[in-house]
């Protein structure tokens, strides 16, 4: 389809180059799965203080690895087990360091446990001595791959500003330090994380986008229904502003408002990061999977700021990109 055939109902026309561009991907499972690069998921659990939290939280670390046994991924648990010549805190630290090698799978860092606020300092209880905002953002520092970093701790929300980076997604269980009761939300997520009902847009997978809108609203209907004054609001950032978004804020997958600043809106990057990969994601190599995902942004990004251009030349614009995502599930779908 050349651009000069581009006049008429602009909904038909997008609807015909969505088709277009996506439509070999349909046929991708009937190719041979590709060897994948491994996602690392590091559970990070912190001191219970009770027993009643701690059986809380070793149920939702249960969740998490059932997760990566599923979806292939290598899990690594911190906080469990005993180690008189190490601390919590050094195990971490060090698993940062070694993660840090440049690679296009995915890093995971999943907090569980209690967090505190002093109006100043944010932190992670671990076993020994904590971890704040601050040392977590400079261990962060030197990784380059595609990282998540989940905190489904009280008053986490500090540290979504200290770790907002480009290229990084962050969640919080909390909108503010000052949300200090225990947080339910970090178990509505590992229940949702490779949960099929939490699959919103029907792709046969589960990303942590989804994940992240399911536990949120199963938060609000826990509160609704035990007729409590809700105490925890779940934040996500993808787009490195530090700000974040709440789940109220998406119908469906979608944001509703707008990112100050004409900024790239909170949600596709996390919408691109799944633990457990449909069969047309994993008949894909992992380089085509990441350029796929570049031209996915730059076409939200388009999309988001259509009004800077005439009609020609969005849809112009629009039908390049998606022409190159639709040779990119040619290239998936031929014989390898």
């Amino acid at each position: 389809m050349g651009s000069s055939s581009l006049g008429g109902d602009a909904v038909n026309v997008v609807t015909m180059l969505l088709i277009g561009a996506f439509a070999a991907g349909a046929t991708a499972s009937s190719s041979p799965q590709i060897q994948q690069q491994e996602q690392t998921v590091i559970v990070v659990v912190g001191a219970g203080g009770t027993t009643e939290y701690a059986e809380q939280f070793a149920k939702w670390v249960a969740l998490w690895q059932q997760a990566c046994e599923e979806g292939g991924a290598r899990y690594v648990a911190i906080g469990l087990d005993s180690d008189p010549n190490t601390t919590d805190r050094e195990n971490l630290q060090k698993m940062l360091t070694d993660e840090a090698e440049q690679t296009t799978a995915a890093l995971w860092l999943v907090l569980i446990g209690h967090g505190t606020f002093d109006g100043r300092t944010a932190r992670f209880n671990l076993r020994g001595s904590d971890v704040s905002a601050d040392e977590l953002a400079q261990w962060l520092m030197p990784i380059v791959r595609p990282t998540a970093v989940i905190n489904t701790a009280s008053s986490s929300a500090p540290f979504l500003k200290k770790l907002s980076a480009p290229g990084r997604v962050v969640i919080t269980a909390t909108k503010s330090g000052f949300e200090q009761n225990y947080a339910r939300f970090g178990g509505y997520l590992a229940g949702a994380i490779i949960d099929l009902q939490a699959d919103l847009d029907k792709d046969g997978q589960v990303s942590l986008l989804e994940a992240f809108l399911t536990a949120s609203h199963r938060v609000d209907e826990f509160y609704s229904a035990a007729g409590r004054l809700t105490t925890e609001h779940a934040l996500l950032d993808d787009n490195g502003d530090s700000l974040g978004t709440p789940a109220d804020w998406f119908r469906g997958i979608r944001p509703i408002k707008k990112a100050a600043d004409d900024t790239l809106l909170d949600s596709y990057r996390a919408h691109q990061l799944h633990l457990h990969y449909s069969d047309n994601e994993t008949s894909m190599p992992p380089e085509l999977r990441a350029r796929r995902d570049r031209l996915e942004i730059e076409v939200l990004k388009l999309r988001d700021n259509k009004q800077m251009f005439s009609e020609e030349e969005y849809f112009s614009k629009l039908e390049a990109l998606l022409l190159e995502i639709a040779h990119i599930y040619k290239q998936t779908d031929e014989p390898q």
